[in-house]
């Protein structure tokens, strides 16, 4: 990913926080130089000190997780809030542009093959994503009907080797046109637009 200096993240908790709220990814795997591309969700897992892991799970007609092989690198995209910024809003001049957040995250598949692993990571993503619940869901996973569903997906953990971040937030900018994209913006309907907004006050902030 092109990223200049200006726009580079490599903040720990601002790259978890955006994949933990943009959990649903992009899998990206080349067999043979052509790109495959599956949409899923994922869970983030990073200890101190470490890259950190990817877990998630596929259904098991999905060829792609039969594009792992020992050695081989995968690609995680995690897209964050983007918006159109219009060069109306500066106070000097400049060109339309879009501000976003992206986070690449490139590293080692290996698939888990063990039921009673891949049970744990169903519970672990049930739990992620019902926990907000008023009537959280729970997996019913006993008898043939545990068996017919966990033969039915093909789990995988993603060990991590390089983390790139690009937050493109108007850095480029003078801090008078940013403070005028972040009035602009937060005006707007659209929820996308407000996101950037709160992620460039928080740029703005922290530079104050």
């Amino acid at each position: 990913m092109y990223i200049p200096e200006h726009f580079k993240e490599t903040n720990p908790a601002r790259i978890s926080a955006l994949i933990e709220s943009h959990p649903f990814g992009m899998l990206v795997t080349a067999p043979e130089g052509v790109p495959f591309v599956s949409h899923l969700p994922f869970i983030f897992e990073r200890p101190a000190g470490t890259q950190g892991k990817l877990r998630g799970h596929m259904a098991r007609a999905n060829p792609q997780w039969q594009h792992f092989s020992i050695g081989s690198e995968v690609l995680a995209v995690f897209q964050g809030p983007d918006a159109y910024v219009s060069p109306s809003w500066y106070s000097s001049p400049g060109v339309p542009t879009w501000n976003y957040a992206v986070v690449h995250l490139r590293g080692k598949p290996r698939l888990i093959e063990d039921e009673f692993e891949l049970e744990a990571l169903l519970e672990q993503l049930t739990h992620v994503h019902e926990s907000h619940m008023s009537n959280p869901w729970k997996p019913d996973l006993t008898g043939e009907r545990r068996s017919k569903l966990l033969n039915m997906i093909v789990g995988f953990e993603i060990e991590i080797t390089h983390i790139q971040g690009k937050f493109k937030l108007s850095q480029n900018r003078p801090l008078e046109d940013q403070q005028e994209v972040v009035e602009e913006l937060n005006q707007s309907n659209n929820q996308s637009d407000t996101a950037v907004a709160k992620l460039m006050s928080g740029f703005i902030h922290d530079k104050s």
